[in-house]
């Protein structure tokens, strides 16, 4: 049988732990060991390793040598520094995209819609925001822009820890019409209102968010 290849597990291990931290299922302040991570995830403790350190780059984790490695607390600055760099790539590949969507990709995103307010309506966190992220990938492939796209993924991870409070709180019910005004703009080729929606839409997740999280302290 021929090895899997290490990037491969590396990636595996990171996308693992990574949802954990996201989902709250390792709590922020949580003390993570390597072992006992790969462990439970079925890997040598290499990948892990690797993961780790790519985590503490992202901001997900925070580690001092020989001491210890564990989640970073949810911090409202944070939060909005990171949903202001996500939102600014997004409405990059927003105003990129619409002129070169095509009536499947605007399906698309109606069909990504519909299933994001089912979650919402239905109380299932993890479909919305998963729905949501597929509505807004379709705009991002559209723009073909690969450093927006990849600091898109960078930074997400940290706002949806919050998001996900959001969502859960049953505050996202507006994001549904939200997303309706947006998939509108990219029917009628109307770029400069998408670029507004989009605006809109990471203007209202950041101040939910860093409200909430002040609210909390």
């Amino acid at each position: 049988m021929e090895a899997i290849p290490r990037t491969l597990l590396r990636d595996r291990a990171y996308a693992a732990i990574r949802d954990a931290i996201v989902s709250g299922e390792i709590a922020p302040g949580a003390v993570v060991r390597d072992a006992e991570l790969a462990a439970r995830l079925g890997l040598s403790r290499a990948p892990v390793r690797e993961a780790f350190s790519r985590l503490v780059d992202e901001g997900l984790l925070e580690s001092k040598p020989q001491s210890y490695t564990r989640v970073t607390p949810v911090v409202a600055a944070d939060v909005r520094d990171a949903a202001a760099v996500v939102g600014a790539m997004h409405e990059l590949a927003t105003r990129v995209a619409v002129p070169r969507l095509i009536p499947a990709d605007v399906e698309a995103m109606r069909a990504a819609n519909e299933r994001f307010a089912t979650a919402v309506r239905t109380g299932d966190i993890d479909a919305a925001l998963v729905a949501d992220d597929e509505l807004h990938d379709i705009l991002v492939r559209a723009a073909g822009n690969r450093a927006a796209a990849a600091t898109i993924t960078r930074y997400t991870p940290l706002i949806r820890r919050l998001e996900r409070r959001r969502f859960g709180e049953g505050s996202a019910c507006r994001s549904a019409g939200l997303h309706e005004r947006l998939i509108e703009a990219c029917a009628g080729g109307d770029t400069d209102g998408a670029v507004r929606v989009t605006a809109e839409i990471w203007r209202g997740l950041a101040a939910m968010d860093v409200a909430g999280q002040e609210a909390a302290h």
